[in-house]
């Protein structure tokens, strides 16, 4: 089976999701390739800040995620000893710490504007298994849908399909990788009626636990744990472990036995980063954590991702293409930004201790 598109994308997050609405609405048609059978998966990194904030502004999609929901955080606080010793206000020109936005609210309100157009195409429970050469031009896309090989052929094929993907894999794209010291548990847990929006930090056994506010009245727990240690956290028991989070916030006591009851409560994040040596080439580009993957450390990947999609609808041309010389255009105008930041977020964690050092 085939088919014919100008762009075939593979990734619905919310670069992928992004970049597919701003082609579509230049008349481009696109194919959107999600393997998951909705886009309401769960997703983690979900804080946009000020400047994905700005991205769909100017796109005129921040009205969509408005309608749909989301909570900004008024203050960041670090606590001790069960006490908030230091609280950090935002600045009054931004007016939050960030904003939640659940992932099928943001991607709903983004693909919102073309989920009826003609020219676009979104294949859900769909995977990508191979690209289409000419020669060494890539030329589109085998995917599997419901256990059907489809042959997607196109101009232009996108790997937005973050830190695993599968485009920079068949592209022999090689990446450089460097650890953090940490892997990160997840836990989600109800959010108590008196609970404000906002992010409360604490220094647990020299690590960093954050507690996230989040809509749908939801607190989301991030415990930073050593690099590859839950296979042994796991062999312990839980009780002492999870003793911790309830003495540092005592208030959360009840919730937390209600809801975090084993192990297997928590998702466990292996964190990394990386750097594409190249963004693409020869009909094949890579944008977010496909190109650049990013620790959730200030919540930039979702971000810096967002801007990526934004800059690389704007030098794809009319008739769908992308030169190697507008590839690597495209690479060199982010590339001290993205380094930039993953810097910051090897430094933030590294001195994120020294916060509690003064505290008594």
């Amino acid at each position: 089976m085939e088919r014919t598109t100008d762009i075939c994308i593979v990734g619905a997050g919310p670069a992928g999701a992004l970049l597919a609405t701003l082609l579509v609405r230049r008349g481009l048609h696109v194919t959107l390739i999600e393997s998951s059978p909705s886009l309401g998966k769960a997703f983690r990194g979900e804080h946009v800040n000020e400047q994905g904030e700005a991205v769909l502004e100017r796109h005129a999609l921040l009205a969509g995620v408005k309608a749909r929901g989301m909570l900004p955080m008024t203050r960041l606080e670090n606590w001790k000893d069960g006490v908030c010793y230091n609280t950090i206000f935002p600045e009054i020109t931004v007016g939050h710490l960030g904003i939640h936005v659940p992932q099928r609210y943001l991607l709903a309100a983004i693909l919102e504007p073309i989920m009826q157009a003609p020219n676009f195409e979104l294949l859900l429970n769909t995977r990508m298994r191979e690209l289409l050469y000419d020669n060494k031009q890539v030329i589109g896309t085998v995917v599997e849908m419901n256990g059907e090989r489809i042959s997607v052929h196109s101009k232009l094929v996108v790997g937005a399909d973050g830190r695993y993907s599968a485009v920079r894999k068949k592209a022999h794209i090689p990446y450089h990788t460097w650890e953090h010291g940490y892997d990160l548990l997840w836990a989600r847990i109800p959010r108590p009626k008196d609970w404000e929006p906002i992010i409360r930090m604490a220094l647990i056994d020299g690590k960093q636990l954050a507690l996230f506010t989040q809509a749908e009245d939801r607190i989301q727990v991030g415990w930073n744990i050593d690099k590859g240690s839950f296979k042994e956290w796991r062999k312990q028991p839980f009780e002492p472990f999870i003793a911790q989070l309830k003495e540092a916030f005592p208030t959360l006591t009840d919730v937390v036995d209600d809801t975090i009851k084993s192990w297997s409560d928590f998702v466990l994040l292996d964190v990394h980063s990386s750097y594409a040596d190249r963004w693409g080439g020869n009909g094949v580009v890579l944008l977010g954590d496909a190109a650049h993957t990013m620790t959730p450390t200030g919540a930039f990947g979702l971000n810096s991702a967002l801007v990526d999609a934004e800059y690389l609808a704007a030098i794809i041309t009319d008739e769908g293409t992308l030169s190697n010389a507008q590839i690597e255009q495209f690479e060199a105008s982010r590339r001290s930004t993205i380094h930039h930041l993953q810097h910051e977020q090897l430094r933030e964690e590294q001195h994120f201790a020294q916060q509690f050092e003064a505290v008594h």
